[in-house]
């Protein structure tokens, strides 16, 4: 980047580094990472095109174009990401939230608010949660809702975490540290997952901002990509309350598959969801 410190410039000058360096969004990413390095936002750029950046600014600004132009992604950058309208602080072992997920808390939600009519109550359990986003999401949108949210990772633990509490929901939601249903107790009304999905092989195929940022254990689902499927699937019902569901994300054409596995189990398809792609990405299992 060169060493013009106006806003406008400095954003323009984002954009051209970053397209040249193959970023899909330029545009997207560069407001997002002049945003995060001066708090300036898009409104000031067209009110006050010639404010100035102070040194620091500008570096903290060149030094974040850089590390995208080294495919981290810009949402890793700046340190949060928005899910299902909410805010949600990241570390290196969280996935980064996707809109594909938001598929997921459609397909539950209609359930979650019958069943808080009906009893008063809804107990959800979110594996492999991460930075809490599923599960989060599901009790800001229905007050009686609560949820438990396992993971494997003490580190993802502690930033769901500390997401429920920036957000006002950790009265209603518990980290739990397990692999998968190791150290889980109860029962619930709603298991609902996005487990690793990608088949082992297929990982170095990746584009660079999932496969080198991405934590691998998020990412893996052994050699078919159904490993966690089938624990899943296997465990559950000793877990699930008298008429639970259990809902999934999947990857591209796995529904048939993992539908197998959650038949062999007992568990019948009850409802699917496509994600904005048009690509069937959520299922939702009944006993």
């Amino acid at each position: 980047m060169t060493g013009t410190a106006t806003l406008q410039d400095a954003y323009d000058d984002a954009v051209a580094h970053l397209s040249r360096a193959g970023s899909p969004t330029p545009d997207l990413d560069a407001t997002l990472l002049v945003e995060h390095t001066t708090g300036m936002t898009a409104l000031d750029r067209l009110t006050g095109p010639e404010r100035p950046l102070s040194p620091r600014q500008h570096q903290a600004l060149r030094t974040a174009v850089a590390r995208r132009m080294n495919h981290e992604p810009v949402h890793r950058i700046i340190g949060w990401r928005e899910f299902y309208g909410l805010p949600l602080s990241l570390n290196g072992h969280t996935l980064v939230p996707r809109p594909d997920t938001e598929a997921l808390v459609d397909l539950v939600i209609p359930f979650v608010r019958r069943r808080v009519e009906t009893n008063g109550k809804c107990r959800v359990l979110d594996l492999g949660t991460g930075s809490g986003a599923i599960a989060l999401a599901i009790v800001n949108q229905v007050p009686g809702a609560t949820a438990v949210g396992s993971d494997i990772s003490l580190d993802a633990l502690d930033m769901a975490r500390r997401n429920a509490q920036a957000l006002g929901l950790s009265d209603r939601f518990q980290p739990l540290h397990s692999n998968w249903f190791s150290d889980v107790r109860g029962r619930f009304d709603l298991i609902v997952s996005n487990p690793p999905y990608i088949p082992t092989a297929t990982i170095p195929t990746l584009d660079p901002d999932v496969r080198d940022h991405d934590p691998l254990a998020a990412l893996d689902g052994g050699t078919d990509g159904l490993n966690a499927y089938g624990t899943i699937a296997a465990r559950a019902l000793p877990h699930l309350a008298e008429g639970g569901r259990i809902a999934v994300e999947i990857g591209k054409g796995q529904r048939a598959a993992v539908a197998g596995l959650f038949a062999a189990a007992g568990l019948q398809v009850d409802a699917s969801a496509r994600d904005l792609g048009g690509v069937e990405r959520a299922v939702l299992f009944s006993a």
